[in-house]
């Protein structure tokens, strides 16, 4: 039975929220609530990892944002997937498990949020994992999430990891290791060939995880914070046509996400006071950050026919794909049971802080990430972005609708550094199509191909799916929240989600977004 007092209220189903529920649970009455719905055993598109692209092109899971017009991006409107489902955006995105570099959890902790260092971290990287041959000194033996690698045995992904040591960039056999620097294999949260979101890992999958004090919901929006005086008590809900609430003795803890977070906030008039009263929303701490220092990372695909018949490309379309998912569906195993981003690399620029700024995704295959714009026949393709852009954005209201989707401004590429670093990573990925390890594979360049490097930027440049930044915590009183998550200027509220990063990582942001959780969780627990 739903009841409508718990200890602690968490808001959003996703990597945090799954995490910071099932954690608290052991010790606390929890309500997790999700705006989304349940993530079916039988939606093939949630469980089989080589069906990403149906999942991030459909909007039965997914909020599917947009953003602005992109003033460097040629005014174009940048799709912005975020997960609406139990697990939030990890039951949509590439699976590709990535936990940034050591010394962004160091510039972390020199930008104001004190122990968020590298060494402060790692135990809670590790407690989130288990990566079966890892090194124990980085990697974790018993979490909820099961690490896998990919095959790297192919022609194509054979080619790619040798070219690192060709061109002299070196090559890594554990981005998340003791080196994440070079060409290596990534990991990725795929084992027995299915997804391991947060709502798989934490929710249902682990059974040395305590849940006894867990209550889940689902479709269930919330539309804003319930206050006593200065402290946040409760939620007010939507769902079915009908308003409710719930009641919070200890803590709301806001897991919304990177967009959906800071909305909330200022929906429930926590945030930039002159903005607040625009909409008639009574400011109740006056944070000019919420919102701001929106992050994400841009990336274009550098694609090349492949002179032999040994991409997957037979495999992506016709009878082909539909005995792909029966495998699959039977077995569990074959060209389903992987989301094919088997290798990769992180190098530096050139016009970096002393360690790398950029990543490389390969794919066997030259086609969009939404599975669209495919060419037809054999092909690979380079994922290349900057990875510390100093491009910054924002998130606002657009309407005082609890149910509308705020307005959305990355900002990408707006700066001389970002340019210069995004034009240095599609010359090594050029450099490294036309390098001896490839040679007998490597065909003409599809994309960009003889256009200027600044317009194919413009015209293509795509988000990576990362945004964050947006409800920075730090130590100064302009950050939105403290260190661990608390919002300033109201008591019984926090936020846990990718929206505190003072600064984007290096990679995808799954895996640190769990790490996050799991830190501030066991904080928790132990006071």
């Amino acid at each position: 039975m739903i009841e409508s007092e718990y200890d602690y209220i968490v808001i959003g189903a996703g990597s945090a929220g799954c995490v910071m529920a099932a954690r608290l649970a052991r010790k606390y009455r929890v309500l997790l609530i999700e705006a989304g719905r349940a993530d079916p055993a039988w939606d093939f598109r949630l469980q089989m990892p080589a069906a990403l692209s149906l999942v991030l092109k459909s909007t039965r899971y997914n909020w599917a944002f947009s953003s602005e017009p992109e003033a460097k991006l040629g005014n174009r409107r940048l799709y912005c997937p975020r997960g609406k489902v139990l697990g939030g955006s990890s039951s949509i995105n590439g699976m590709i498990f990535v936990r940034g570099n050591s010394e962004d959890f160091n510039r972390w902790a020199t930008l104001g949020a004190s122990g968020w260092s590298y060494e402060e971290v790692l135990p809670h990287f590790k407690r989130s994992e288990t990566k079966a041959g890892g090194d124990p000194s980085y990697r974790g033996l018993e979490g909820p999430v099961r690490v896998t690698n990919g095959d790297v045995s192919s022609p194509l992904n054979q080619a790619w990891l040798e070219a690192g040591e060709l061109l002299g960039y070196g090559v890594t056999n554990d981005f998340n290791g003791a080196q994440q620097e070079g060409f290596g294999p990534f990991d990725r949260n795929v084992a027995d060939g299915i997804r391991q979101s947060a709502a798989r890992a934490y929710l249902r999958g682990d059974p040395e995880i305590d849940r006894s004090g867990l209550t889940v919901i689902t479709q269930t929006e919330v539309l804003g914070l319930e206050f006593s005086g200065d402290r946040v008590i409760g939620v007010k809900t939507y769902r079915s046509g009908r308003v409710g609430q719930f009641k919070a003795h200890q803590e709301v803890i806001v897991s919304a996400g990177a967009i959906k977070s800071p909305q909330l906030l200022m929906l429930s008039g926590i945030g930039p006071e002159k903005a607040l009263k625009q909409f008639d929303i009574p400011c109740r701490s006056p944070i000019d950050a919420v919102g701001q220092n929106l992050q994400d990372h841009l990336e274009v695909y550098i694609q090349t026919k492949c002179l032999q018949p040994v991409s997957i490309y037979p495999s992506t379309h016709g009878l082909r794909q539909l005995g792909v998912g029966i495998e699959w569906y039977l077995a569990k195993r074959g060209a389903g049971a992987t989301n094919h981003f088997h290798t990769g690399a992180f190098l530096r620029s050139g016009f970096d802080y002393g360690y790398p700024d950029l990543q490389f995704h390969f794919l066997p295959v030259a086609m969009d990430y939404d599975g669209k714009a495919a060419h037809r026949g054999h092909g690979f393709q380079m994922h290349v972005g900057p990875m510390k852009p100093t491009s910054r954005g924002w998130v606002s209201l657009a309407t005082s609708d609890p149910l509308s989707a705020p307005n959305i401004v990355f900002n990408y590429n707006s700066t001389e550094q970002d340019q210069k670093v995004m034009a240095r990573g599609i010359e090594i990925a050029r450099e490294v199509a036309l390098s001896a390890s490839f040679k007998g594979l490597a065909g003409k360049e599809i994309r960009p191909g003889a256009v200027d490097v600044a317009a194919f930027v413009a015209e293509h440049g795509e988000s990576a799916y990362h945004p964050c930044g947006t409800c920075r915590m730090g130590d100064d009183v302009d950050a939105v929240t403290t260190p661990n998550g608390q919002v300033r200027g109201v008591r019984g509220l926090r936020v846990v989600d990718a929206s505190l990063m003072p600064e984007i990582t290096n990679g995808n942001l799954n895996a640190v977004v769990m790490m996050m959780a799991e830190k501030i969780s066991a904080e928790m627990l132990a006071s």
